[in-house]
Formats: C-alpha cells, sequence, structure tokens
C-alpha cells in the first residue's frame, strides 16, 4: 500500500520548484560579490556583500533590514514579527564572508563567477555560507505561500556574519550591544552541514576552544653545551617535559582539574552516533593519518565530538637550521588548543592550565602564557522540543527519519547561547564533498532546496509545539 501524501510537503515542494531559477539567479548574483573579510583589499567587497543582502531580505518581505557597522566588517539584521505577538522567537545565524580564493589555487573554474555543472553550483561561498543563509529566503516565502500567512508563524530575525572566516573577532561585541534587539528563545544556525546526501542529520551541538602559547626562558642567551650543559636548565628540555606530561597513559589529559563538569555521553547518543554509516578507513584517508589514536574507552565518533582534547599545534627552540650547533637555547615555545565540551567553562580551563604549568616549571626558567579569546561549546539535549521541531523539518523534507550528530570543531554560535540564553541548534544541508574552503567549492543543487523546504516547515513546527519562555 502507498504511503499517503503529505499535502504540506506537496505544497512547499511545488512552491520551491516553481521558484527555484529566479532563486539561483539571485544567489549566482550574490556569489559573484568577492566577500573575503580575510584580505582587507576586499572590504568594499564585504560591505557590498551586506548591502545586497539587506536588500534582498527587504525583497523578501523582512519589514527590518539593516546593515550592522562593525570595527571590522559588517554584519546584516533582518526582523519579520509574527503577526501572533506569542510566537516563539526565532534568531537565524549564518555569516556573508567566505575564504579566499583565486584560480591559481586549483579551480577547475572562476571561484566567483558561478559554475553550475551536473546539478551543482561552483563557487566560493556556494555552501559556506551564502548559500545556506540564502535558502532561507526561500523558504520563508514557500511558508508564507502554502498557508496563506502575511507575516511568519514565528518572529522571525537573522543575523549574517561578516567576519565568520576571520575569527569573528568582533561579533560577541555586536551580540553584547545588540541583546535586546536579538533577544530569542531559539537560535538556529545554518552554517552546518550533514552526514551524507543519503543520511540526513541534525548537529546538536559543538565543542569550545582555549588556546594559548607558552614560552619559557632560560639562559639570557644561547650557551655552549659543552661548557654549561648538564648544569642549567635547559627550556627546550623543559617544553618536551612538558608535551610528554600532558596526557597520561590513557590519552586522558592529565591537567587537574579538566574534566570538571564536563558533560558526559548518554548511553542514548552513544548508540545514535553508533547507527550512523562510520567507514573508519575511510575517514582515516580523509585525515590523511594511518591509525586512530586518543582517550581510551570511546569511539572515534565519540572523541571528535563529544570528548575534550589537548593538542600539541606547535612546538620549537634552539637551532633548527642544517648541520649541529651544540647550545643550550635561551627559550624554547609550544602552542597548545583545548577543545571544550558542554559543562567545561574555559575560565576554568586557563586556571588549570596556568596552574599545572607552573608545576611543571623547573627553577631557572621563566614562564609566560597568553591566551586566545575562548570560544564556549554549546550542546542541545536530544529532548529538546525546539530540536525534536528541526528533526521533524528535516524528516519531512527528506521523507526519512533523520539521524544526530555533533560537530567537533567551534565557532561563534556559542557566543549567541552565552549571551542571549537560547539554545542552539542547527539546520545545514552541505555534504563533506561541498569542499568547504577548499578549491571548486560547490553546493548539491536539490539539497539546497530542500533546505528552504526544511526552513518552510520548521516555522510552522515551532509555532505547533514550541512554548515561548515567559
Amino acid at each position: 500500500m502507498s504511503q499517503p501524501v503529505d499535502s504540506a510537503v506537496s505544497a512547499v515542494r511545488t512552491y520551491i520548484e516553481q521558484h527555484r531559477a529566479t532563486f539561483l539567479d539571485d544567489l549566482t548574483e550574490w556569489l559573484r560579490i568577492p566577500s573575503v573579510s580575510a584580505q582587507p583589499d576586499h572590504a568594499p567587497d564585504v560591505r557590498r556583500s551586506a548591502d545586497w543582502l539587506a536588500a534582498a531580505l527587504t525583497a523578501t518581505g523582512f519589514p527590518t533590514a539593516e546593515v550592522w557597522p562593525t570595527p571590522g566588517a559588517p554584519a546584516v539584521y533582518a526582523e519579520w514579527p509574527s503577526s501572533d505577538p506569542g510566537a516563539p522567537i526565532v534568531l537565524v545565524y549564518g555569516h556573508h564572508d567566505v575564504q579566499p580564493a583565486a584560480r591559481e589555487d586549483g579551480w577547475h573554474s572562476e571561484p566567483f563567477e558561478p559554475l553550475v555543472r551536473d546539478n551543482r553550483m561552483y563557487a566560493r561561498g556556494a555552501a559556506d555560507d551564502k548559500g545556506q543563509v540564502f535558502f532561507h529566503t526561500l523558504g520563508v516565502r514557500a511558508h508564507l505561500a502554502t498557508t496563506g500567512r502575511t507575516a511568519p508563524a514565528v518572529h522571525l530575525k537573522l543575523l549574517i556574519e561578516g567576519e565568520e572566516e576571520s575569527g569573528s573577532p568582533h561579533f560577541r561585541t555586536l551580540v553584547e550591544r545588540h541583546a535586546d534587539r536579538l533577544a530569542a528563545d531559539v537560535v538556529i544556525v545554518s552554517d552546518t552541514g550533514m552526514w551524507s546526501e543519503d543520511t540526513p542529520t541534525v548537529c546538536t551541538g559543538m565543542r569550545g576552544l582555549a588556546e594559548c602559547e607558552i614560552r619559557l626562558h632560560g639562559p639570557d642567551q644561547d650557551i655552549h653545551s659543552g661548557s654549561f650543559g648538564g648544569a642549567v636548565p635547559n627550556p627546550a628540555t623543559a617544553v618536551a617535559r612538558l608535551v610528554a606530561a600532558l596526557h597520561d597513559e590513557h590519552a586522558r589529559v592529565a591537567i587537574p582539574g579538566f574534566y570538571d563538569d564536563a558533560v558526559e555521553l548518554t548511553d542514548r547518543e552513544r548508540e545514535l552516533f553508533a547507527e550512523l554509516p562510520f567507514d573508519e578507513q575511510e575517514w582515516l584517508r580523509a585525515a590523511s593519518s594511518h591509525a586512530t589514536g586518543g582517550e581510551a574507552g570511546y569511539s572515534t565518533l565519540e572523541r571528535v565530538w563529544a570528548r575534550p582534547t589537548a593538542e600539541v599545534n606547535g612546538i620549537g627552540g634552539g637551532y633548527q637550521g642544517p648541520g649541529s650547533k651544540t647550545i643550550i637555547p635561551s627559550s624554547a615555545m609550544v602552542k597548545l588548543s583545548f577543545r571544550l565540551v558542554a559543562g567545561q567553562d574555559p575560565d576554568h580551563i586557563e586556571k588549570a592550565v596556568r596552574d599545572w604549568v607552573a608545576g611543571q616549571i623547573p627553577d631557572g626558567v621563566r614562564c609566560e602564557i597568553a591566551f586566545s579569546p575562548a570560544t564556549r561549546p554549546c550542546l542541545t539535549p536530544l529532548d529538546h522540543p525546539a530540536l525534536e521541531s528541526v528533526a521533524r523539518a528535516m524528516g519531512r523534507t527528506f521523507g526519512t527519519p533523520v539521524r544526530f550528530t555533533r560537530e567537533g570543531g567551534s565557532g561563534p554560535a556559542a557566543d549567541l547561547q552565552d549571551v542571549l540564553g537560547a539554545p542552539v541548534l542547527f539546520l545545514g544541508i552541505s555534504v563533506p564533498s561541498d569542499g568547504w574552503h577548499a578549491p571548486d567549492e560547490k553546493v548539491e543543487l536539490d539539497l539546497l532546496l530542500k533546505g528552504a523546504e526544511a526552513a518552510a516547515h520548521l516555522w510552522d513546527d515551532l509555532a505547533e509545539h514550541w512554548q515561548r519562555v515567559p
């Protein structure tokens, strides 16, 4: 017996297909703007990208669409109130800046001249993140057209950053400055992806990040290892011992207090991760590595998505030129990064690291530690009603129950959770083959349109099931 047809799904899909050509023409125009935030020469282009998006959102129907300046690149804010004053408030986050790109990097077409081939659009920003931002314009139009509404079922806000590819140096300050206007019951991040085209997934969280550089100073200058070796402390040896002490024999971080308050995986989450069609050998090839490793007692996906880590990002000191130079170097350094999971506070981690390092350094060696601004982790429980709405919207779009993942990396969306006190959810359709940050970045056009479908369904579902926080 055939399955009953979901009339709402059919109506949304029909609307989106009817408006596909215009949508892609508009996206092509936006992708032609080389909004590379990392390169000062492109600052006017980033501003032009923001102006273009604000105008496009106004044309979509948003009563408010503004360009918000920062000391760096501008962001775009838009707002469309629901006709229901009790409707949930939803803030969509994305970014309109892109990574640098040039034909000589290995592109087979001009990176800022979008090319459609085999139902894929190739261009810098096609997936990361202009395409995934822009599907919301088509999604909200489909939502209105198929429900007969004149305003969304939710109070819809958008914040589209202009510096994400440059580390979001001004993002938190921007959010704090406009916290009243950005206030929301839930944040939807559309700067993410799915497991694969055949396995639609919803991400439930991402790790935080703390980084530091440690510099050790011994003698006031490089000195002769024959005259002084074995009689004064060597800062390069001290750095080596510091790194060796970073983990125990089970690959757990050995810094006292590091795991304080870290939220453990639930049995259900471990079951869901295990259901994913994970090919470890294929993953190793993507990692250009030859064996897995890490904290004992956890699978590879659990280690990457849901466990905190300490990594050595760089280490150096002393003579590194050709031949030999028999010295005790005057200084040595190591760069460390710590991926954090829900419950871990970056300030606590910084103090724990500083205390641990102080106890590792021998007399006669002076230590300097510099921490970069941290990114907090975020995690939404599997039974959260807003997450259930995202899963249902994706499920209706793809015609199958979705699975759940986490993100091993870190991003500025956690600042929204921290400042606004709203849960962060992820709605994205990009797949690993899209090649973010790489030559020939592309987006699968069928999936891009499914992103618009999912957004159209999501606003109705949230309005039906979400209870506003008083």
